[in-house]
């Protein structure tokens, strides 16, 4: 599975295994971990994980509280896919408030907000939601999967 769908993708590697654990109680089957670490990151203002895929391994870098003017270009752009699609998936849209929010910047940053959205748009990671219609103020965005 690509790194950009575990937050809203599901996939065992061994069911049998993972059958075992949901009856034990030990999992869930809605496959929410991720979900709940990328929401416990916007909630605590933590910079977003960051997910690396070697040959046989997974491994998830999490770090502590970074302010935003310390985020670089990178971690800005994770942040912004992790919660376009946190909010697709809660079936809310990422709008500039909501990301503003989630890096706690005031109102008067919003233009800063854009060109966070701008570069993840041009990064390919995101993509505007075509039925909110063209008006830059009520914009959408969606992941580039959806």
């Amino acid at each position: 599975m690509p790194v950009e769908r575990f937050i809203d993708g599901y996939q065992s590697r061994n069911e049998r295994l993972t059958d075992l654990m949901r009856r034990m109680h030990v999992c869930e089957e809605k496959s929410s971990g991720i979900d709940q670490v990328i929401d416990a990151a916007e909630t605590f203002q933590l910079p977003a994980p960051d997910f690396v895929v070697g040959h046989r391994r997974t491994s998830v870098i999490l770090l502590g509280h970074l302010p935003f003017k310390d985020m670089d270009r990178e971690a800005r752009i994770r942040a912004c896919y992790q919660h376009c699609v946190l909010r697709y998936v809660m079936r809310q849209p990422m709008t500039n408030q909501t990301l503003r929010q989630r890096f706690r910047l005031p109102v008067n940053k919003s233009a800063t907000t854009s060109q966070i959205i701008a570069t993840t748009l041009e990064a390919g990671q995101i993509k505007a939601d075509e039925a909110a219609g063209t008006s830059k103020k009520l914009a959408r965005y969606l992941p580039h999967w959806a």
